[in-house]
C-alpha cells in the first residue's frame, strides 16, 4: 500500500501503513511525533505526516522520543 500525500487517513489506516499497533500510534499522537486532526469525534492524518514520520531524515529522532516514551512507562510499572 502506497502512502498518498495529499490523503487523508483515519488512525486505523495509519496504523496498518506504520505496522504499529493502535497504542504505540495513540502514543505517537499525544508525543506530538505525528499531528492529527480532530474532525468530530474522530481522528484524521495527512499523508504528508505519515511520509514525513518515515523519511531518512527523522527516523532517528523518532526513534528515540518513542524509546524515551517506552522507558517512561515502564518506569512507572515498578
Amino acid at each position: 500500500m502506497e502512502i498518498n500525500e495529499n490523503e487523508v487517513y483515519t488512525p486505523e489506516e495509519s496504523r496498518q501503513l506504520l505496522k504499529v499497533s493502535s497504542s504505540t500510534l495513540t502514543r505517537m499522537m499525544k508525543k506530538g511525533l505525528i499531528q492529527a486532526a480532530k474532525v468530530g469525534k474522530q481522528y484524521r492524518i495527512l499523508g504528508k505526516e505519515l511520509i514525513r514520520l518515515v523519511s531518512p531524515k527523522l527516523e532517528d529522532g523518532v526513534g528515540k522520543a518513542y524509546n524515551r516514551a517506552r522507558h517512561w512507562v515502564h518506569d512507572g510499572i515498578d
